[in-house]
């Protein structure tokens, strides 16, 4: 008579086994590789087979067997062929989309993989017009106080959400409460309108708020993501009911302050981000007003990384530096 506690110990590997086989075997049926991905991307993007070729290096014939491929694996059309043109169908719409993250995420593992193994390699992950303005000016300094020290870059995007696994240390903007991560205010932040020279000579003069109306304003503002500090800085100015000429809408700060310079129009500046093109003219500060904001750059760091020392000689450099630079 067989040993109930061995056969139900013998089926219960054989099931795992099984499933195990199963679902590797479903596994191999229903994911493609990431060359087919890369292919497909590549062609959405472009709308061409030669133009994704190129990118790849690859040959044309050999994109368009792995979209072919895809397309067998998928049962179904990724791509509609007119003439000397193509164009996604819905499918194919919908499938780039959760493609590029699939990509994305991968390519991000890798590099964190890999990365961790490296002591010797800083990721930062900056918001857009900080490392612009302040963070890539500055950088150099670091780089020559630090040489052993190899950097990585990494835009963040105010909208953007992000894992703390992806970066050392980063330079955000808010309140300074970022949960699973301890942070250091790098500034006091101001905010106050600013312009080009050119604006000034050519328009009417701005000696008081109130000429705000006769100039075109330029708002940078999101829903739920940038807030738009023309309402506040106006009630402080006392012209808070003020009509504009004319508007300009952007999502993100950099464009807001090119369109500055270029001279068409009034924008809300940031002491931290402006202080670069006030020093050298190509934004100047018509009132003498200024607001102190609630919200400020921080250096972030997640919890778990303090103690690493490149993160802490960064921390200390980035600190020190503003602190110089605003007094």
């Amino acid at each position: 008579m067989l040993d109930e506690k061995f056969f139900q110990s013998t089926f219960s590997e054989l099931l795992i086994r099984y499933s195990n086989d199963y679902i590797g075997s479903q596994m191999r049926r229903y994911i493609p590789s990431l060359m087919s991905l890369y292919a497909f991307e590549a062609t959405a993007r472009h709308l061409s087979f030669r133009r994704a070729a190129i990118e790849l290096n690859l040959t044309q014939s050999a994109v368009s067997q792995r979209i072919k491929g895809l397309e067998e694996q998928l049962d179904t059309k990724l791509f509609v062929r007119e003439n000397n043109t193509i164009r996604l169908t819905d499918v194919g719409v919908e499938y780039v989309r959760s493609a590029r993250i699939a990509i994305a995420e991968v390519l991000t593992a890798t590099d964190r993989a890999s990365g961790r193994q490296r002591e010797d390699t800083l990721t930062i992950a900056c918001l857009g017009t900080f490392a612009l303005k302040c963070l890539i000016p500055m950088l150099q300094t670091f780089r020559a106080a630090h040489p052993n020290i190899k950097l990585r870059i990494r835009t963040l995007f105010p909208y953007e959400a992000f894992a703390a696994e992806d970066f050392d240390v980063s330079i955000q903007y808010g309140t300074g409460d970022w949960t699973g991560a301890i942070s250091f205010k790098i500034n006091d932040e101001e905010v106050f309108p600013v312009c080009s020279p050119a604006l000034l000579r050519r328009k009417r003069s701005l000696r008081k708020p109130s000429d705000l109306r006769f100039h075109t304003i330029i708002h940078t503002s999101s829903p739920l993501i940038l807030r738009d500090d023309w309402p506040l800085w106006l009630e402080e100015a006392g012209v808070g009911d003020i009509n504009f000429s004319d508007e300009i809408f952007c999502d993100l700060l950099y464009p807001s302050f090119q369109i500055a310079i270029e001279g068409m129009g009034v924008a809300m500046g940031r002491s931290a981000v402006v202080q670069a093109d006030l020093r050298m003219r190509r934004l100047v500060e018509p009132f003498k007003i200024r607001l102190r904001s609630s919200l400020a750059y921080y250096v972030v760091v997640p919890q778990g990384r303090g103690k690493s020392l490149k993160v802490e000689l960064f921390t200390r450099w980035i600190l020190d530096e503003f602190k110089r630079s605003m007094s």
